[in-house]
């Protein structure tokens, strides 16, 4: 292409248009064809990105490791939009808030860390992000009607 833009050809602009046609063409062709309708609207790929956000920062694996992203804030302000635009693309496209989706996706690896490690409750509390183990105590009591502790010796 670059000698075809050098050269005197009348028609080189065409031409090299007609090239990047045919290299797009032949990458589409790469791509599954059950992924090219996907993510078609701002909202969907909106959602799309967000919930990629959300699942990266699982699974916590070292009580070093903590959540950056805890909000809804906090995700709109990484994603360089306003929450309110976040909160309704993704209400949109799932049907759930993205405050949903979080809190939802907090007691799951909660509960995984509770099932599945030896960490005390303040440790897990401070990995899932809460200030003060308190917090997560009225959290997790708050989604599933019972305490951390009493969850672990129930579910081991």
């Amino acid at each position: 292409m670059i000698a075809e833009q050098e050269s005197d050809y009348v028609y080189k602009d065409e031409l090299i248009r007609n090239y990047i046609s045919l290299i797009i063409h032949e990458s589409l062709k790469l791509e599954p064809v059950e992924n090219f309708d996907q993510n078609k609207n701002a909202a969907s790929r909106l959602s799309s990105v967000f919930l990629e956000m959300l699942e990266r920062q699982f699974p916590i694996e070292t009580t070093d490791q903590s959540l950056q992203l805890k909000s809804a804030q906090d995700f709109a302000k990484n994603l360089n939009v306003h929450v309110n635009y976040l909160n309704r693309a993704v209400k949109e496209v799932t049907g759930k808030s993205t405050t949903v989706h979080i809190t939802e996706r907090i007691l799951t690896e909660a509960k995984a860390l509770l099932q599945h490690t030896d960490w005390n409750i303040s440790e897990i509390a401070f990995a899932l992000g809460f200030d003060y183990p308190t917090y997560f105590n009225n959290f997790f009591k708050k989604q599933t009607g019972t305490n951390p502790k009493a969850f672990r010796l129930t579910e081991v």
